[in-house]
């Protein structure tokens, strides 16, 4: 049987949405505003094509998130020579003359300076800071990246890329050599472990196995973590950098999966969650609200 308006099927209709009000509504998108400060990018380590192209992309994914920003990089062990590896105090200083002849934020700093460390590394941040000093009070410098739940889940994801972790705790299947234990491993010294340590029981939590931090550049410290964690139980042991990359000495991470006895993941490089926390470091420092759809997405 037939109705006016088709054939009668007997089964429901789908019928279009209406738009959600209120507070189901997209974000309006923040862009950078006018006469605000650079997004200067403080690369440690020494300057190479591969560390120029994971800083490279980290300021593609802030630049995505708020459109107008000028984000620059600058490398913190460079001398100046090479125009590709332009040194952090050559770039302070070309964004100091730019802003100079241009009609900046009353009071405000030329540069914003977000550090690429995952930890703190006084090495690295001793050397920050002067180049910061030296041009003149112009330009702020904020916290390192850690320790961040979205460091936590970026982790998370390379471990789950090398199998030694589930991509999704929801999901009930299992990866035959995903570990027990986990070192999670960083550079810099007590202070940079004890900072992976807070990012370590995030993590934790998203994997349910025991985490502990261990600095790769103290003799021992990898070792005596894993026996640790062998000690109180666990059996499969994996090596998770708590590192972006170019802080991270060439050979380090394969003397630390040696010392550990087992596999490692990758350092965490140019994830998504690393270019949202140099955006939200600079965000905060410069006053700018960020809109909600930038908070960190589950690992899926």
């Amino acid at each position: 049987m037939s109705s006016p308006t088709g054939p009668s099927s007997g089964l429901p209709v789908r019928m279009p949405r209406p738009r959600q009000p209120g507070r189901h509504r997209r974000p309006e998108p923040v862009s950078a505003p006018e006469g605000a400060p650079a997004l200067v990018l403080a690369v440690p380590g020494s300057p190479s094509v591969e560390s120029r192209g994971l800083a490279e992309e980290v300021v593609s994914i802030a630049r995505s998130e708020l459109p107008g920003l000028d984000a620059r990089v600058g490398f913190v062990e460079s001398d100046g020579t090479d125009e590709e590896f332009p040194s952090l105090g050559q770039v302070l200083a070309s964004a100091e003359a730019q802003d100079g002849d241009s009609a900046p934020a009353e009071g405000g700093p030329a540069a914003v300076v977000v550090p690429l460390l995952a930890s703190p590394d006084s090495t690295y941040l001793e050397v920050i800071r002067e180049a910061v000093g030296a041009g003149g009070a112009t330009a702020r410098l904020t916290d390192v990246l850690g320790p961040h739940p979205l460091l936590a889940e970026a982790v998370h994801v390379r471990l789950s890329e090398a199998g030694l972790a589930r991509a999704d705790r929801a999901r009930l299947f299992t990866v035959a050599t995903a570990a027990d234990g986990i070192v999670l491993a960083t550079v810099g010294g007590a202070e940079a472990v004890q900072a992976a340590g807070i990012t370590g029981m995030l993590l934790s939590a998203r994997l349910a196995v025991p985490v502990l931090a261990a600095a790769l550049d103290e003799e021992d410290s990898i070792a005596e973590t894993a026996r640790r964690l062998t000690e109180a139980g666990s059996q499969q042991l994996a090596l998770a950098p708590c590192l972006i990359g170019p802080e991270l000495p060439e050979g380090l991470l394969v003397a630390g999966a040696e010392a550990a006895d087992c596999p490692a993941a990758e350092p965490l490089g140019a994830y998504p969650a690393v270019g949202r926390l140099v955006l939200s470091a600079y965000m905060a420092e410069v006053g700018i609200t960020p809109p909600r759809s930038s908070q960190g997405t589950p690992v899926r």
